[in-house]
């Protein structure tokens, strides 16, 4: 929807925000023209990304980026520019699911970022994620990603304002998509575009039907898969999500269904999973926070112009 709107080039995921950002000590001094390079050439070849979603020419990229300014954000931000440049568009944004746990280390890199967080009910976004070939947990992994990431994105409403964060329901974009998106191009400063809500011929021609956890995107906005989570989880798997998520789901808005009391034994072991997730979390900020002190460069983008970033952390 966002792609389809004239201003705004949105890529599917790329993956390699994050992956750069996480390898950025050993491409050294940035200030080298040949260590942009060794970066460019991660970025536009390496195996952990997806470049060549953006359909780029490689050379073509590299080169920008080693005459370019020489921060990691910069770098990421002529990839990005490039891609919307290709599209006519003057605006660029990106997306992936994890973003929600990583607004950090965008707003290091892009200072004017907006985030959008599209929020899904708890138990519908579970049951989906549960369906997804490449998710590797479990119920009470599923359940814990949907509680992290509307906690956070209540965390992040307050800390970063209506500004700079846009919060919404996919169940009101999928019920009234252009009421949803006028407020949502509103919150970009963009005008609302009609197409956004035809966004599905666009999806037809360029999402293959080999990924068929998208073949939604083919049809147009419908409310066939709320509430599909009934059909989807097993009965002591739809109690114990409800019971553990209520709270939050009456907050944003979801009436509960009135499932009975999990088992104590699967409530101890969320509880389980709960404890060695927060602690894994927190070592891994640790962890970021002492990586920064070692940095040979700052990170932040040095082009001009918008460099917005945007995600849908949250609709699996």
């Amino acid at each position: 929807m966002l792609h389809s709107h004239r201003h705004i080039a949105f890529p599917s995921e790329t993956r390699f925000v994050h992956t750069s950002y996480e390898a950025r000590h050993r491409f050294g001094d940035l200030e080298r023209a040949e260590n942009r390079r060794a970066l460019a050439e991660w970025i536009t070849r390496g195996g952990d990304t997806k470049f060549r979603v953006l359909e780029l020419d490689a050379e073509d990229v590299i080169e920008e980026i080693v005459h370019g300014p020489p921060t990691l954000g910069s770098a990421l931000a002529i990839v990005f520019r490039s891609y919307a440049r290709r599209h006519g568009k003057p605006r660029w944004g990106d997306k992936r699911p994890s973003y929600f746990r990583r607004v950090t280390m965008l707003r290091r890199m892009f200072p004017d970022a907006q985030f959008v967080h599209l929020v899904r009910d708890g138990r519908d976004a579970v049951s989906s994620l549960m369906r997804m070939p490449w998710f590797t947990g479990d119920i009470y992994a599923a359940a814990l990603t949907w509680r992290e990431a509307v906690d956070t994105g209540r965390t992040l409403a307050a800390r970063l304002g209506p500004r700079t964060f846009h919060e919404f329901r996919y169940e009101d974009l999928v019920a009234d998509p252009e009421a949803t998106l006028v407020k949502l191009c509103a919150f970009l400063g963009e005008e609302y575009d009609p197409e956004m809500t035809r966004a599905y011929e666009h999806a037809r021609r360029t999402v293959p039907s080999s990924r068929k956890w998208h073949l939604r995107t083919h049809e147009a906005p419908n409310t066939r898969a709320v509430g599909a989570w009934r059909d989807r989880l097993r009965t002591w798997e739809g109690d114990l999500v409800e019971h553990v998520l209520a709270t939050r789901l009456v907050d944003h808005g979801y009436e509960l269904a009135g499932t009975p009391r999990p088992a104590a034994a699967h409530l101890a072991r969320f509880h389980r999973t709960a404890a060695h997730r927060w602690r894994s979390r927190h070592a891994h900020a640790a962890m970021d926070r002492l990586a920064q002190t070692r940095e040979p460069n700052p990170v932040v983008s040095l082009l001009a112009g918008p460099a917005r970033v945007s995600g849908h952390p949250n609709n699996p």
